[in-house]
């Protein structure tokens, strides 16, 4: 995640403007929720609520991060010099989270709401996006506009820049995260704190999972007091691979994957071999919209490939696994509740995570009540993390 000041430098000084559109409001033919993808989001995550003195700050920055290993300085050098487009959006207040969670759903690569104005006494607000130069940003603000019910298109400025050093800053925002005394998330581009603690090294290209967010923070937190020895892991919707690789360093005997993002697969395969996690111990497995297995991939050359049939099968059967974990969207958490459960054995942990404390996590409760029973719930700075038992009787 960006830091403040990054975010500002970002949105407001890097930019070299050259042109700049301003497209009016315009009447939506309908809404196009039916595009909205349901369990592709998966990897792709929704930005932390609003607290008092932030602005908002997203889990990716630009596809300039594909490029983010530092062995690579070619690749590097060439994607500091990459165009893109700076988008402007003026819409109501009280949408501007969920529009912004739409956006990065549809394709924006970034998201960052203007800090909130006392002195201001409309009922709008600004989203500073980022997108590549060949989106058609257009579509996507009409998409994410029609998938949360809107009827009119928000207005919106779009600036075309060149930017100077975007990788290097964007690599210097990003420091090692705690998650526990002996557990540790560490960039890739950066040195281990404590060498003898669980560290988990990190490239996040793409995908979610940085390990800053506060879900993803949740959920590792569950997992180290879950974790004993010997367990069958389950991540639903895997992004960087980050839980599948935690788990197995701190215990786990297997850990499987799941994704619908073939750049989420990628990223998490550098990852795992980043952290000498070899396939026989992580399987990750690319899902069709519905979580049907697609394929099983177990190289680590960056290339989705298909490597045995042991994931498919895992991901094909039910009720093989001591925790399933799902840090996804509220829309495919609700969706897919019965189809994420069945995954755990019977008495099997099941956690799920990406759902806001006071706005959603009523719906998650009432949703998971009838698979899981002893339900608990964490939280951190206006996120949650549901966690119960799969129940071994029906309830009634």
């Amino acid at each position: 995640m960006l830091m403040a000041s990054l975010r500002n430098l970002l949105f407001r000084r890097v930019y070299t403007c050259s042109t700049t559109f301003y497209i009016p409001s315009l009447q939506l033919v309908r809404p196009t929720s039916a595009l909205l993808p349901s369990l592709s989001t998966l990897g792709h995550f929704l930005p932390a609520p609003r607290i008092s003195g932030q602005a908002k700050e997203w889990r990716c920055l630009s596809p300039l991060l594909a490029s983010f290993s530092t062995s690579s300085e070619a690749s590097t050098n060439e994607a500091s010099a990459s165009s893109y487009l700076s988008v402007r959006i003026r819409c109501r207040k009280d949408v501007a989270d969920m529009l912004s969670d739409a956006l990065l759903c549809f394709g924006a690569s970034s998201a960052s709401m203007d800090e909130p104005d006392d002195c201001d006494s409309t009922d709008e607000i600004s989203i500073n996006s980022i997108f590549t130069e060949c989106q058609d940003v257009g579509a996507c603000i009409s998409n994410a506009a029609g998938s949360i019910g809107l009827k009119d298109m928000p207005s919106y400025v779009v600036t075309m820049g060149e930017h100077c050093d975007w990788i290097k800053k964007t690599q210097e925002s990003f420091h090692p995260v705690k998650i526990s005394e002996d557990l540790w998330i560490v960039p890739e581009w950066r040195t281990p704190p404590d060498a003898q603690a669980t560290n988990i090294i990190l490239n996040p290209g793409l995908a979610f999972g940085t390990g800053d967010h506060p879900t993803t923070k949740l959920c590792l937190v569950l997992l180290y007091s879950l974790i004993k020895g010997g367990e069958f892991f389950l991540d639903y919707g895997t992004g960087s691979g980050i839980l599948g690789i935690a788990a197995l360093k701190l215990g786990a005997a297997l850990s499987v994957g799941v994704d619908v993002d073939p750049q989420a697969i990628r990223s998490a395969l550098q990852n795992a071999a980043l952290n000498n996690v070899g396939p026989q111990e992580m399987q990750l497995c690319l899902v069709d919209s519905m979580g049907n297995p697609l394929s099983a991939v177990g190289t680590t050359d960056g290339n989705v490939k298909g490597q045995s049939s042991h994931g498919i099968r895992l991901v094909a059967e039910k009720e093989k696994f001591d925790i399933v974990m799902a840090n996804i969207l509220l829309n495919p958490l609700m969706e897919m509740a019965d189809h994420i459960v069945s995954y755990a054995k019977p008495g099997a942990v099941v956690g799920v995570s990406g759902i806001l404390s006071e706005q959603q996590l009523p719906q998650i409760e009432g949703r998971y009540m009838q698979f899981l029973e002893g339900m608990s719930v964490s939280e951190m700075d206006g996120w949650a993390c549901l966690s119960g038992r799969k129940r071994i009787t029906k309830y009634s």
